[in-house]
């Protein structure tokens, strides 16, 4: 893959191409961007999944709990 990049920011690129590996950063950068789409679409996937499910009533999950605990 292959893209164009202003001139200006070439010739930056390229007085630092002895401290940073370009390639290297650009890769890094494409991999984190693609997982942090990844991650916000499934939490939206979340939240879809989580407005079609009825809600329980207030203080069920402290109920459960305190049966549970009281059956033992």
């Amino acid at each position: 893959m292959s893209f164009k990049i202003p001139e200006e920011l070439k010739k930056k690129m390229k007085k630092y191409k002895d401290q940073v590996e370009w390639s290297k950063e650009l890769r890094e950068y494409v991999k984190r961007k693609i997982k942090e789409i990844e991650s916000k679409n499934r939490l939206e996937e979340v939240h879809q999944i989580l407005e079609k499910t009825s809600s329980v009533p207030k203080g069920t999950a402290w109920k459960t709990v305190r049966e549970d605990r009281d059956s033992h």
